[in-house]
């Protein structure tokens, strides 16, 4: 009787298998796939694109999107040697131009910001910043002085040109400290390794930083406009996901948010 019965469940086994066989393989439906958008972002954007993120993923639900920030010159090398990034947001539209010299771009690249510094001091600091101006680097108490390294970020480089068109410049070159990218820079100043950071303002507005200290916004004609670019990558996984973003970046509620966080917008 039990070998009946073993043979009846082993007969019922091979017909399942047997009809999945003939009906092929089942096809996945659109909410079974995995949808993923991978960013590299300049880090003057960490918050303002960490609540844009947010908005993304509510308006497309089950859509993965990773962020790494770090300097745009350091990004610029690493796409170029075949790192794995489908959009790639710089601090210097620059960048994403030379990617399309090279062939590594998926249509246009797209402008979405434009980005200002400021110089910015912790509370409590003896540094009278919003009265001193430029001149609170030439401080005593000034004794060293944040700025991301100009060799590969575009806000390093607009703080060396603000200081040398204001003259400081000279008087101030051996009490720098290099952040590796903007977000490091703030940092430095914010915990106490430095005395005085210039910083993007887009940082100084940011939630985390914004009640910790003061800050004077340096002069936009003191240093070359900082049109802040982007580029969706030929290698991109999932382009329409990629486009999606760009679209809601560069939008309406894109646009509203990045102003709230400083940056200005640039012209159509």
């Amino acid at each position: 009787m039990k070998a009946i019965v073993k043979g009846s469940l082993l007969v019922g086994v091979l017909l399942i298998l047997g009809a999945g066989l003939f009906a092929g393989p089942r096809p996945i439906s659109g909410s079974e796939k995995k949808r993923r958008v991978t960013i590299a972002a300049a880090s003057d954007l960490k918050f303002a694109l960490d609540e844009l993120v947010n908005g993304f993923r509510a308006e497309n639900p089950g859509a993965e999107v990773q962020v790494t920030y770090g300097s745009s010159g350091n990004f610029l090398a690493q796409i170029s040697n075949g790192a794995p990034f489908d959009v790639f947001l710089s601090a210097d539209v620059a960048y994403p131009r030379k990617l399309v010299e090279q062939g590594l771009v998926q249509d246009d690249v797209f402008l979405y910001a434009v980005g200002r510094i400021v110089l910015w001091v912790p509370k409590g600091s003896s540094l009278a910043v919003e009265q001193l101006g430029m001149k609170t680097l030439v401080e005593p108490a000034a004794k060293r002085i944040a700025i991301a390294n100009p060799q590969h970020a575009p806000y390093g480089r607009a703080a060396e040109s603000a200081m040398k068109s204001q003259g400081v410049y000279d008087a101030v070159k051996d009490k720098l400290v290099l952040g590796e990218n903007i977000a490091q820079t703030a940092q430095f100043v914010e915990s106490g390794n430095a005395d005085v950071g210039i910083i993007a303002l887009a940082l100084a507005l940011a939630p985390v930083m914004k009640d910790k200290g003061q800050y004077w916004e340096v002069p936009l004609d003191a240093y070359p406009r900082m049109e802040q670019g982007g580029a969706i990558l030929k290698r991109a996984q999932d382009v329409e996901l990629a486009k999606r973003f760009r679209d809601y970046l560069i939008g309406p509620q894109g646009k509203a948010l990045l102003e709230r966080y400083g940056f200005f917008l640039p012209k159509e």
